[in-house]
């Protein structure tokens, strides 16, 4: 009888117990930021080390599953954003965040009422670099209390970098809709185009020597 007990007892703590393969799988964690055109933003977070994977979308607006098209227009209140898929075991939350600040200018308004690209528009309206709307906004969604509280933390402290007020929307996230199958992995897939030429290539090699000088860039990626 007390060799039927034990028996039992130690099948039931191996059903119970993870298994190795569980207990090891790598954890991953999402970030959606965004810092004006996805194609940027995506180009330089796939360099950082402990991240996965990113997907470039739309969030932050109010019409479903919006299209690229729609977007453009400004009128959806979606900004163009990526999703950041990371290992929290390499690179943390707060270590994301802190480098979205060195991936984008996140003062960027303007200052005034104007025509930009044959459009009006008026004071306050965000930009990065020649892009000029509402969907390029600088703009971290978070998906938790704690997400929230370091967004919050790592913008106080980097205001002390900038002059100019950071114009960064921080708020929670209702919905991240991907984007386009040929928005993703643009600038690999597109090394050529003229805007990853003029654009694209020159904020990800920027990027690329912040990362080195802080240790936080792929060895595959120097």
């Amino acid at each position: 009888m007390k060799t039927a007990l034990t028996l039992l007892t130690l099948f039931l703590m191996a059903s119970l117990a993870p298994t190795s393969s569980a207990a090891e799988a790598p954890k991953t964690e999402t970030a959606i930021i965004g810092g004006g055109c996805f194609w940027c933003v995506e180009a330089q977070y796939l360099l950082v080390k402990g991240v996965k994977n990113v997907v470039s979308g739309y969030a932050g607006g109010q019409t479903e599953n919006p299209t690229y098209e729609q977007v453009c227009t400004g009128d959806t209140g979606h900004a163009e954003v990526v999703k950041v898929e990371f290992d929290p075991a390499i690179v943390s939350y707060k270590e994301i965040i802190d480098l979205f600040w060195d991936a984008h200018d996140p003062t960027s308004v303007t200052k005034e009422d104007g025509e930009h690209h044959g459009k009006f528009m008026p004071k306050g309206t965000a930009y990065q670099g020649n892009d000029y709307g509402t969907q390029y906004r600088s703009a971290i969604y978070y998906t938790s209390e704690e997400q929230h509280k370091i967004a919050e933390a790592s913008k106080i402290e980097v205001q002390k970098k900038w002059k100019d007020p950071i114009a960064t929307e921080i708020a929670p996230l209702k919905k991240f809709y991907p984007a386009e199958d040929y928005h993703q992995n643009f600038k690999a897939l597109n090394p050529n185009q003229g805007y990853v030429r003029s654009v694209v290539t020159p904020k990800t090699e920027k990027f690329k020597h912040k990362l080195e000088e802080k240790g936080k860039i792929k060895p595959e990626a120097k």
